[in-house]
């Protein structure tokens, strides 16, 4: 039990379990002040076995305020006291402490303590995250502490955290090449990294070609693991556009270019999804017959397109790899050309105008409903001049089909005209009770204006007020099919 000695001292029973710290002990810690403590373990033995409520002894106080000679004299008081293997409550000895705590000297120190006391166990202790010393002092920054830990205690090399991540994995992603050149001579430690990244991913992210060598030379399966997005390194290379990884990548193995994720993703689907010319130029280099589809019939043209990757469809059209896809059907039969046509945006006008330049495009392709591209035109863009534009592409690319893009333009048309009267109707009933003028006028503008005449108007002196596209086939037969399609009002 406790009980105080002529002095006043608290005292504790050396055999009995650490108490509860002495307040005067835990204010030395903190402010280190060494002498009071030297004072207090003089006069109370036992004291330096105390304990905070979170487990803490004096030692791991002091660590975490990086008193060092506080340390040192504890250390030197207290040689039968197992204070270097102590455990705190998240699992932490006072090394590591001192390491997350950022005071690498002082954890350099206790290194040294645990080497000549033998203490391997307390070295490699993990605290609650399965951390150890060497992932901190590497997290942290601290180079020549976690070279040290490495010779030391090599074994720290194989440890992985609650959350997959090695010590040598959390170098490359740092771009720590000292300690990861430490780690890569270790047989055996481990590459892990969190969410299924391995020490290759990690040096694909930071476009570090140099290491990502280093590494296909010595571990060269590890481009062929998937993470848990069931990307490999390559694929990963594809994404980021990391053009000098993927060439180290290729020219060490080039089979990893043919290479499809267990969810049919081939790379240069992933090229076409992000836009990367550059890097489906350098997969084509290695890998000219190099995969293209995706499970439901889509290839890298469908995905360019699809994304409004309109310089990646350019691309394409002028690869003769790739331009041999632009009639290819999806599992509903569509090509590249009905996916352009269905988007009818500012962007997919030039994709369209691309895959209709190509003497390859085969316009009359129906989809599986015998559909064709034309009629793919959504109706909720039948009032801007994109979808005019499509329409008139698509005439001037098939001709023959006139009767059917006639049809196509009557009909939506018919529809627009019927939304915009109810549009009108609406604004009407909602303005007439207060005799709002204005807001009709401006209702009856808006239904004018549904079909906007494509090029606009000049504003030359002899030819004012004139479409500036009047003389022009595409305006003429633009034209034509909307005198008949306001016959048909």
């Amino acid at each position: 039990m406790a009980s105080t000695d002529a002095a006043g001292f608290r005292t504790n029973n050396p055999s009995e379990k650490p108490g509860m710290m002495d307040q005067r002990l835990l204010e030395a810690a903190a402010s280190g002040h060494a002498a009071e403590m030297k004072h207090l373990a003089l006069h109370v033995p036992g004291i330096l076995r105390g304990t905070t409520p979170k487990g803490n002894t004096c030692l791991h106080i002091a660590s975490i305020h990086g008193h060092e000679v506080f340390c040192k004299d504890v250390l030197a008081l207290s040689h039968s006291l197992p204070l270097l293997s102590a455990v705190n409550a998240d699992g932490e000895t006072p090394m590591l402490t001192a390491v997350i705590s950022g005071h690498a000297s002082l954890a350099s120190f206790f290194l040294r303590c645990c080497r000549v006391q033998q203490l391997s166990e307390t070295i490699l202790r993990q605290d609650k995250h399965r951390c150890n010393a060497l992932h901190h002092a590497i997290r942290y920054g601290h180079r020549e502490l976690a070279l040290e830990l490495i010779e030391a205690e090599p074994a720290l090399s194989h440890a992985v955290n609650q959350y997959g991540e090695s010590p040598m994995f959390i170098a490359v992603i740092r771009d720590d090449a000292d300690v990861f050149d430490a780690l890569l001579e270790i047989h055996g430690s481990a590459h892990g990294g969190a969410r299924g990244y391995n020490a290759l991913q990690a040096a694909v992210r930071n476009g570090n070609s140099a290491i990502a060598r280093r590494i296909m030379e010595t571990r060269p399966q590890l481009a062929r693991e998937e993470n848990d997005y069931k990307n490999t390194p390559m694929q990963s290379a594809v994404l980021w556009g990391k053009i000098d990884v993927l060439t180290v990548l290729s020219e060490q193995d080039r089979s990893l270019g043919y290479v499809v994720s267990t969810n049919g993703a081939p790379l240069l689907s992933s090229a076409a999804f992000r836009g990367h010319i550059d890097v489906a130029r350098k997969l084509l280099k290695y890998c000219p017959d190099a995969a293209y589809g995706l499970p439901n019939g889509w290839t890298c043209l469908h995905i360019a397109v699809w994304q409004e990757q309109t310089e990646f469809v350019e691309f394409a059209m002028g690869s003769p790899q790739l331009a041999r896809l632009v009639n290819m059907r999806d599992s509903n039969g569509n090509t590249p050309l009905h996916l352009a046509v269905e988007k009818c945006n500012p962007k997919m006008v030039a994709g369209v105008a691309a895959l209709l330049l190509h003497p390859y495009t085969d316009v009359t392709v129906l989809d599986n409903k015998g559909t064709p591209a034309s009629w793919k035109l959504p109706d909720k863009h039948a009032k801007t001049i994109n979808w005019n534009e499509v329409i008139m592409l698509m005439l001037k690319a098939d001709p023959q089909d006139k009767t059917s893009i006639l049809n196509l333009y009557k009909q939506v048309k018919k529809r627009v005209t019927q939304l915009s009267r109810k549009d009108i109707k609406s604004l009407a009933q909602t303005y007439t009770g207060n005799t709002s003028l204005v807001a009709i006028l401006i209702a009856m503008i808006t239904f004018a204006a549904a079909f906007t005449l494509p090029g606009g108007y000049s504003a030359d002196t002899k030819n004012e007020g004139l479409p500036i596209t009047a003389r022009k086939f595409d305006f003429q037969a633009f034209l034509a099919i909307a005198t008949l399609g306001i016959l048909d009002l």
